[in-house]
C-alpha cells in the first residue's frame, strides 16, 4: 500500500513503525486467509476437472458402443494375385458374410476414331473453306462445334479440347511422315457407346465418321479392337458385364472396381465379414477409459486427496460400478456385460474375463448378440450413457460443482479487493491520527524549548554543568 506521508518527522517518534505494525496486525491474519482458501478451492476445481475429463473420455466411447452402426460395419478382405491388384471392393451394412473369387475378363473401354490415310499433310492444313458444325455423340452425351470458314486441322483439335460441354473426347493429330491424322479418343465407355461425328456440310466428311449423306462412313474410322466396350467380370464362374469398371450389386450390396485385366485366369480372393476387428478396439477403449475413471476418483478422494471423504465422489464410483452388472434384454444367451468375456479383477479394475468365453469367442460366435448388450434401449452404452449425462450435460452434478467452485474463486477475489480496500482506509485513518499527534508533540517540544531559552536568560538562573 502506498504510504501518504512519512509520519513522525515533527516529534522524531518512529509512528511509521508503529502504522505500519498495526495495519499488518489487522492485514496479514486476512491475506493469509485469503490464499489458504484460494489454493483449497484451486485444488478442489482441479480435482474435479480431472474426474470431469475422465469421465467425458468414457461418454466418447459410450457413444460410439450405443451406435448400432459401429456394429453393422462388414469388412472386405482381399487376396490378390502376385501380378498385381485386380479389384477393389467397397461394402454396406447390409453387405451378407461370405467368400468368392474374382477374375477380371475385360476392362470397360471408350471408342477411338482414327482418321484414315493421306487426307491431310499438315497440321495446318484447312478443313472447311465455308465453316460448318460438327457433332460429337457417345451414348447419351453429346456436344457440338461451330467451326469458321478456313479452320486447320489444328484449330479444329483446339477447339475439341477446349470446349466447355465436352463430354470426355480428347483429339490428337499423330504425324505418321506422310500424313497428319486426327485421332479421337472418348472416355464414355460400355457396348454401342462409340463416338459418332455427324456435320452439316459435305466439307467435313473427313473429319467424321459419318458422311454428310447420313449413309456413307466418313474419314474417321473406329477399328474393331478400339470400340467401347463393357468391363467383364467372372464371380466364381458367373459371368457379369458393365458399360464402366464399377460393379454395383453385382453381389448384394457390395461395389466391386475391376482395375485391370486378369492374366493367366489369375482370380482375387474375397471375404466379405463383419468388422470384429474394430468393435473388440472399442470395448478394449471402453475397458481402459472406465478404469481411467475410477483410478482418478480414487486418486482425487483418497485420504489427503482434495476431494477425501467426498460422498457425491464415492457414489459417483459406485453407480458406475454397479451399472457394469445392468441386465440386458433380447441379446440371445448373454444377460449382462460380463456374459460377452469382461470381468472385474481383485484389484477392482474391468478386465476381459475368459473363466466364462472370451470376447473373441462371443464375437465369432454371437456377433449380434454383443452388438445388442450394448446397443439395446435397456444396453450398457445406454445406460452408461444416461448416467454420465447426469454428470456431465449442463445442468448435470459435475458441472454445477465446477461452477460454484468458480463462483467462490470469484467471490474470494471480490473479498479479497474489499479487503485491500479497508487497509488503505484503516491506514489513511491511522495516519490521520499520528499526523495530530506528531504535530501535538512537536509544539510541545518547541514551547519546551522556547521555556529553557527563556529561564536561561533569567537572572541568577544557573545551568547545570
Amino acid at each position: 500500500m502506498a504510504l501518504i506521508t512519512s509520519a513522525g518527522v515533527g516529534s522524531g517518534l518512529d509512528l511509521e513503525s508503529i502504522i505500519s505494525a498495526t495495519v499488518d496486525a489487522e492485514n496479514l491474519p486476512k491475506l493469509q486467509k485469503f490464499t489458504q482458501k484460494e489454493s483449497e478451492l484451486s485444488v478442489n476445481l482441479s480435482s474435479v476437472g480431472a474426474i470431469k475429463s475422465s469421465l467425458s473420455s468414457l461418454d466418447d466411447i459410450m457413444e460410439k458402443l450405443a451406435d448400432i452402426e459401429n456394429f453393422n460395419k462388414r469388412t472386405a478382405t482381399l487376396t490378390q494375385p502376385s501380378s498385381g491388384d485386380l479389384i477393389s471392393v467397397t461394402t454396406t451394412s447390409e453387405s451378407t458374410s461370405a467368400s468368392f473369387n474374382v477374375e477380371v475378363i475385360d476392362l470397360a473401354q471408350g471408342s477411338r476414331a482414327v482418321m484414315d490415310d493421306n487426307l491431310f499433310t499438315s497440321p495446318t492444313d484447312e478443313v472447311t473453306a465455308s465453316g460448318g458444325n460438327l457433332t460429337f455423340t457417345a451414348g447419351a452425351k453429346s456436344f457440338s462445334l461451330n467451326l469458321a470458314a478456313g479452320a486447320t486441322l489444328e484449330e479444329l483439335r483446339v477447339a475439341i479440347n477446349d470446349s466447355d460441354d465436352n463430354f470426355g473426347v480428347t483429339a490428337n493429330i499423330i504425324n505418321d511422315g506422310t500424313s497428319s491424322k486426327l485421332v479421337l479418343t472418348s472416355d464414355e465407355t460400355g457396348n454401342g457407346n462409340d463416338l459418332v461425328i455427324t456435320n452439316d456440310t459435305a466439307e467435313l466428311d473427313n473429319v467424321s465418321t459419318l458422311a454428310n449423306d447420313g449413309v456413307s462412313q466418313g474419314g474417321l474410322k473406329i477399328a474393331l479392337d478400339d470400340m467401347a466396350q463393357d468391363a467383364v467380370i467372372e464371380v466364381d464362374g458367373i459371368s457379369i458385364s458393365s458399360a464402366t469398371n464399377k460393379f454395383t450389386d453385382a453381389i448384394q450390396d457390395i461395389t466391386i472396381t475391376a482395375l485391370k485385366e486378369s492374366e493367366n485366369n489369375e482370380k482375387a480372393g474375397l471375404v466379405i465379414d463383419v468388422d470384429k476387428e474394430t468393435v473388440e478396439s472399442n470395448i478394449n477403449e471402453f475397458i481402459e477409459k472406465f478404469n481411467n475413471v475410477i483410478d482418478t476418483i480414487e486418486y482425487h478422494t483418497k485420504v489427503g486427496g482434495a476431494l477425501s471423504g467426498d460422498s457425491s465422489m464415492r457414489s459417483l464410483k459406485s453407480q458406475l460400478v454397479n451399472t457394469l452388472s445392468s441386465m440386458v434384454t433380447g441379446a440371445g444367451g448373454f444377460e449382462t456385460l460380463y456374459d460377452i468375456g469382461l470381468g472385474l479383477s481383485k484389484k477392482g479394475d474391468l478386465e476381459k474375463d475368459s473363466l466364462v468365453r472370451s470376447l473373441n469367442d462371443a464375437l465369432t460366435e454371437s456377433y449380434d448378440d454383443v452388438g445388442t448388450i450394448f446397443t439395446a434401449p435397456d444396453g450398457i452404452a445406454t445406460v452408461f450413457s444416461d448416467l454420465l449425462d447426469n454428470y456431465l450435460e449442463s445442468d448435470g452434478a459435475l458441472i454445477f460443482r465446477e461452477n460454484s467452485l468458480n463462483a467462490e474463486l470469484k467471490q474470494l477475489e471480490n473479498d479479497r479487493s474489499n479487503h485491500d480496500y479497508r487497509m488503505e482506509q484503516l491506514e489513511i485513518t491511522l495516519r490521520k491520527k499520528y499526523s495530530s499527534l506528531d504535530v501535538l508533540i512537536a509544539q510541545m517540544q518547541s514551547n519546551g524549548s522556547f521555556l529553557t531559552s527563556q529561564l536561561a536568560n533569567l537572572p541568577g538562573f544557573t545551568r547545570e554543568s
